[in-house]
This record gives structure tokens, sequence and C-alpha cells, in this order.
């Protein structure tokens, strides 16, 4: 029963991905990866919140994009690229908590269905 209940705790964690998080600092640089697209995510303290500035492109020599919003505590923002039909959209998100502005690596999906199916039925 404790194999079946540890495998199960590892394909629970292989089918639903793990995501990292991690603290960024005023001024200080994080860099994109989401999808096709890379770029950085920076903020500054501003009297009416923390403003985030994202600048993403899809290449050296494409347009990059860039995303800017002011965040209050409790407020996130949410970029989003969209995958192939039937596959979840790669999203990184900036979350400010209180005094902490986190930022939330894209969903990574560690093995994929096909095999999670393999070790359920064994």
């Amino acid at each position: 029963m404790t194999r079946r209940s540890t495998v199960f705790t590892i394909t629970l964690l292989a089918m639903t991905g793990v995501a990292a998080a991690s603290e960024l600092a005023p001024g200080n640089g994080h860099s994109i990866h989401l999808g096709g697209f890379n770029g950085a995510v920076y903020y500054t303290v501003e009297k009416d919140g923390y403003r985030v500035v994202a600048t993403l492109a899809s290449g050296a020599e494409a347009q990059p994009i860039r995303f800017v919003s002011t965040l209050e505590p409790g407020e996130r923002l949410t970029i989003s690229v969209p995958q192939a039909m039937g596959q979840p959209s790669a999203d990184f998100e900036i979350i400010r908590d209180g005094t902490v502005l986190l930022v939330q690596e894209p969903f990574v999906r560690l093995i994929d269905t096909v095999a999670t199916s393999a070790i359920l039925e064994e």
C-alpha cells in the first residue's frame, strides 16, 4: 500500500507539474522564458504601488512587447502565451504579497500523460 501511495504522489506531482516562485528585489531584473518568448521583468517602488515592467520578444530581430502594471498588495499580473490546441497555456505570474514581489515561473510538466497512465494501471 505504501508503494502505491508513493507512486500516486509522484504521479500527481508529475501531472500537475512544478512551478517555481522567487522573490524579486526592486530594480533587479529577472529573466522570463515563456513559450517562444524571452525577456525580462523588473519593478520600481512608486508612491501608488510597485510599477512592474515586463518586456518580451520572440527573437533578437522581433519587435518586443512591453507590459506595464502598478500592483498594490494582493494583486497579480499574469502574462499568458497560448500553446498547441488542447495544451495548457504557458503562464508567467507576478504577484505582490505585501511588501514582497514574487515571480512565478511557467508551469513545467515533468512527464506526459501517457507515461502517467501506464504507472497508474500497474
